[in-house]
């Protein structure tokens, strides 16, 4: 652990009730945190449509590289394989352990397979080699000229303007304002309040990378940490709009998004009481420097907000260090997020467009969904359970389906499953949060069980 975590750890145990600080400290405080919020928080109106300056910067960059990024793309994903080979081949004993190369590159067999398969599936459908099943639009097309394309900048931006958001106090002061009610409601301490911002006006990955820095800082346990990652890591408001035009529903969108916001806050109550979330050890990543919020409020709850936010902005690194820091993080992601993204995604988007394994496993949910009154239960029914492999894919699947009301509850229902391995599933799995595969299983098919009678209600009771 480094000077700086414990330093940091200081900061989280310090005494709330000393001298309100300076006007200096405040500013370096409030200034930092300021650029944060104007970045992943605040939503901003372009050409008429409603994003974040970070979503912006992003796709600013992204019609700035044109058709370089694709290239960019297969110059990551075969850096990866070489750097791969390489490093459990010739290079294994010249890789100090604990270096940024052992960090990228020194991987489980697993990860070793998902990069050598991404790499070919990406040149494949870059070129539209070989079948057309694997480079078609709805397949190789979409996590290649979509997803891969969307997060290389996002996770660049992310990764350098993080910083802003986590280590010059803003989750301290609004932690400190929302621990009571955030203990109360998702048993979880009230910095999680910003995870749930950056994913709901970010990115569900931008929340899942700040649970990941919070979770090995010391700030959350074990069980905190999982419970956060795969309750609060929600889709943006633009791609929840996005989903929305999909399914042909964007002229209902403030019921749409009333219901999302409902049945995620409901889902969020029960799911950190139920096993598997809730036999997770609470016990933190760093059990030598655990840096746990406190309780006492002496001098009001607003003072220790802002006491223990102006001592974490003191003790934040210097720029250049916190970039060198967010530089090897980003390498982390584009050479090992990148491929499995093209792997897992595009093998479970060809499962679902090609064949009928979906229809066949979904065949019981049809009674049960014509049993809730959901019209065209059987298109529906596929639906349900292939946002396990991809958040869009559901949308995509009841595009074309007649009903109203079908569309709009499996919208719903895509946007608050949460659990999608395309993306933040292999992220989650990839990074030091305790959660495994058939954690993640399970906690998608809970989240399903619990939002879809929230959902059919809602429809039947407000909307339709």
């Amino acid at each position: 652990m480094t000077d700086e975590t414990r330093d940091a750890g200081e900061i989280a145990n310090a005494s709330p009730t000393a001298d309100m600080p300076d006007a200096r400290a405040v500013r370096k405080f409030a200034l930092p945190s300021l650029l944060g919020i104007m970045t992943f928080l605040t939503p901003i109106r372009v050409e008429g449509n409603w994003t974040i300056l970070m979503g912006w910067i992003s796709d600013q960059s992204i019609a700035l590289a044109g058709d370089a990024m694709i290239g960019f793309i297969l110059l990551l994903l075969w850096g990866s394989v070489a750097g791969t080979l390489w490093a459990i081949t010739i290079g294994r004993g010249s890789i100090a352990d604990g270096s940024l190369a052992a960090r990228l590159f020194r991987v489980a067999p697993v990860w070793v397979a998902l990069r050598v398969l991404g790499a070919i599936l990406g040149t494949m459908t870059a070129f539209t080699l070989g079948p057309e099943f694997i480079w078609h639009a709805a397949t190789g097309g979409t996590v290649l000229n979509v997803l891969a394309v969307n997060i290389v900048p996002i996770f660049l931006f992310a990764g350098l303007l993080m910083p802003f958001l986590t280590d010059y106090g803003l989750m301290e002061f609004v932690g400190t304002m929302l621990k009571k009610i955030f203990r109360r409601l998702f048993t979880l301490p009230g910095r999680s309040a910003i995870d749930a911002l950056a994913s709901w006006m970010s990115s569900a990955p931008v929340g899942v990378l700040i649970t990941i820095q919070q979770y090995i800082a010391g700030h959350y346990t074990g069980r905190e940490a999982a419970v956060i990652a795969t309750n609060f890591s929600v889709v943006s408001v633009p791609f929840a709009l996005l989903v929305a035009k999909t399914v042909g529903v964007d002229d209902r969108f403030p019921e749409y998004y009333l219901a999302v916001v409902v049945t995620g806050v409901i889902t969020a109550i029960i799911m950190p009481r139920i096993p598997p979330l809730s036999r997770f050890a609470d016990t933190p990543y760093d059990s030598l420097h655990p840096m746990r919020e406190t309780h006492s409020s002496e001098g009001g709850l607003f003072r220790e907000a802002v006491q223990l936010a102006t001592e974490r902005a003191a003790k934040a690194p210097p720029l250049k260090q916190q970039f060198r820091t967010a530089a090897g993080h980003i390498l982390d992601i584009w050479f090992g997020l990148v491929p499995a993204v093209i792997a897992v995604g595009g093998v479970g988007l060809m499962i679902a467009e090609y064949t009928s394994v979906l229809g066949v496993i979904t065949a019981p949910l049809v009674p049960v969904l014509e049993w809730f009154g959901l019209p065209e239960a059987a298109a529906a029914a596929p639906a349900l359970v292939a946002g396990f492999l991809d958040m869009f894919l559901p949308a995509l699947l009841v595009a074309n389906v007649d009903a109203e009301m079908t569309r709009f509850v499996i919208g719903v229902i895509s946007v608050t499953q949460l659990i999608y391995m395309s993306e933040i599933g292999i992220l989650m799995i990839k990074c030091e949060i305790p959660l495994r595969f058939w954690h993640l299983a399970v906690v998608f098919l809970l989240r399903t069980a619990i939002g879809l009678p929230i959902v059919m209600a809602y429809a039947h009771l407000v909307v339709f």
